[in-house]
């Protein structure tokens, strides 16, 4: 087939009345605004108020290992046309697998039930009301959008969410920010003798580098190529180039929004409640005391941008529990197959956020079982980027797009470095 007749097959996936940048946005997008969910606002929240500006440096360690990570997880799913736990799979034993998407599937799920009540929280801030039923409408509501809705349009709706976290940048422009301050805790990393420091340090590298994120955008990935079936963009040399630059461009934006999202957050906590003294748990309690500090308006915008964050994570949060069940189990999977046709895919998926939306029924205190969930995190993701990083360094799996050097050493950087975070969480929690 030529390239041009490829180009022409191509075309039709692209819609002309969108911009050109989002077009080339999309899983890369989508997998970084995911990041900033409510959990991961609270964390961040909670990180300004109790350390102010000091803990803002962690970004520049953050952003090119989640660049480079997620690019490797990008390409992996576009050459091999599988996802990371298909590919787990095929190269490592089953029961390596089986106890990757076991711990998979218990943080995410805790994740889910605390973003579920963190957004109805928000809601309840703004309308008032009783917080359970807002959690059982907000779980149904992304349920049933992601088992109905068509998957082009329901990425569509992923896309145009990503404003929501806006809020937090229209947060930060009504409050008064002592910028030299905030520069220095940005660029002069802060290193203090403090358990509570470290263990947020911690906290924050796990929520940023989270393994649910690889899963999804791999997923993603296989999905978009499925979507452009018969393009073989990446397989054409004249076309290759092109589609490796908008794959990057796409993950270096995504990217770089959930950071710039992050040290908005952090900022805002950091000028308000920080230079107050004022000690939050969660990000609704952050929006509520806002408001004496900066009036109503800024309370809303945070509350609305929580919202948001979770109307996009927890469909992420959810579809990466999903796609790597169904391929433990051999179950057809993909969010452009109707129901009929991947009936144990969306069973998982809809399987996630019920016991998400059971978690809040429970009387469970949210704050510690993030903390538990960001241990199961913290032991699972390097074991998950060495993997990933040698199958994408594997020229019989990846041919002419394996990793380069680049990748690899960032690859294995962020292995160490989240190993390294989650043997400091165990000896800080033991410590305490």
């Amino acid at each position: 087939m030529s390239v041009t007749a490829r180009r022409v097959r191509a075309a039709p996936a692209s819609d002309p009345k969108q911009p050109r940048r989002m077009r080339v946005l999309g899983p890369g997008l989508i997998t970084g605004a995911s990041d900033d969910d409510p959990s991961g606002i609270a964390t961040y929240s909670q990180a300004g108020a109790q350390f102010g500006f000091a803990i803002s440096w962690t970004m520049l360690f953050s952003y090119p290992l989640m660049v480079a990570i997620q690019q490797i997880s990008a390409r992996i799913g576009r050459t091999t046309g599988k996802g990371i736990a298909g590919n787990l799979r095929q190269h490592y034993p089953n029961w390596l697998l089986q106890g990757i998407v076991a711990l998979l599937l218990v943080a995410n799920t805790i994740n889910i039930g605390a973003d579920l009540g963190a957004m109805a929280d928000a809601l309840r801030l703004l309308m008032g009301g009783p917080s359970l039923i807002y959690v059982i409408a907000f779980g149904a509501l992304c349920a049933i959008l992601q088992v109905f809705m068509a998957y082009a349009r329901y990425v569509a709706v992923l896309k145009w969410l990503t404003l929501a976290l806006f809020a937090y940048f229209g947060t930060v422009m009504v409050v008064d920010i002592p910028w030299t301050e905030a520069a220095r805790g940005f660029l002069i990393p802060t290193f203090l003798p403090d358990a509570a420091f470290w263990t947020t340090v911690v906290a924050v590298l796990g929520t940023t580098i989270s393994p649910y994120m690889f899963f999804w955008i791999t997923s993603q990935e296989v999905q978009e190529e499925a979507e452009h079936e018969g393009s073989d963009l990446d397989d054409d040399p004249v076309t290759a180039p092109g589609a490796e630059r908008n794959r990057r461009i796409d993950v270096i934006t995504g990217m770089g929004y959930a950071n710039v999202v992050f040290y908005f957050i952090v900022l805002a906590n950091a000028a308000t409640l920080g230079a107050r003294g004022v000690k939050i748990r969660t990000a609704a309690q952050a929006a509520q005391a806002l408001s004496p500090i900066v009036g109503r308006f800024d309370t809303i915008l945070f509350a609305v941008g929580l919202i948001g964050a979770g109307l996009i994570a927890i469909p992420v949060l959810a579809g990466s529990a999903a796609y790597p069940l169904a391929e433990l189990f051999g179950w057809r999977e993909g969010l452009e197959s109707p129901l009929r046709r991947a009936p144990g895919f969306y069973a998982a998926l809809s399987a996630a956020i019920v016991v998400g939306v059971v978690f809040n029924f429970l009387g469970v205190d949210p704050v510690k079982a993030l903390v538990y969930a960001a241990v199961l995190q913290g032991f699972l993701a390097p074991i998950l980027l060495v993997l990933l990083t040698l199958v994408a360094r594997d020229a019989s799996v990846m041919g002419p797009h394996r990793s380069g050097r680049f990748d690899s050493t960032f690859g294995f950087l962020a292995a160490g470095v989240m190993g390294a975070a989650a043997i400091a969480l165990v000896v800080v929690t033991l410590a305490g």
